[in-house]
């Protein structure tokens, strides 16, 4: 083993491993083995990583709301939308998106469209709404 390796398994054990950021000592925000995310952020490389690992449980809850049989009929790109959506909002609010959803299963894209504009959710993320109700609409 050379220095880098028992380096890290002391560190494992004086840091401890935390999967959600906490408070240390000093009150700073810190994550996983203690990352100091308040000098030290995230590199481009670890930004990638947690997008596409997130990206995955957003595709999972997308396939969720509108069901895995609707999801196949569905082209990319509004797979893409509902992605976003689901990232976005998260499954539980993106849930409340009941006429979105039923839009969705009658292939009524436009109707759908209409549903995503006509939210909160539209008057909060602003042209990002606009971009996926027009992706949405083919």
């Amino acid at each position: 083993m050379n220095e880098l390796d028992i380096t890290i398994e002391q560190l494992k054990i004086d840091e401890g491993l935390s999967l959600t950021p906490y408070l240390d000592t000093e009150q700073i925000l810190t994550i996983g083995y203690g990352r100091n995310l308040e000098h030290n952020g995230i590199s481009q490389q670890e930004a990638e990583i947690l997008l596409r690992n997130d990206l995955k449980v957003a595709m999972k809850d997308a396939i969720q709301f509108v069901t895995p049989e609707v999801w196949e009929d569905l082209t990319p790109t509004r797979r893409s939308v509902i992605i976003n959506m689901a990232f976005n909002l998260g499954l539980p609010r993106l849930s409340h998106f009941t006429k979105l959803r039923q839009a969705i299963h009658d292939r009524d894209y436009h109707e759908a469209a209409r549903q995503m504009l006509d939210s909160r959710w539209s008057r909060q993320v602003g042209d990002r709404s606009l971009r996926l109700a027009d992706s949405m609409r083919g």
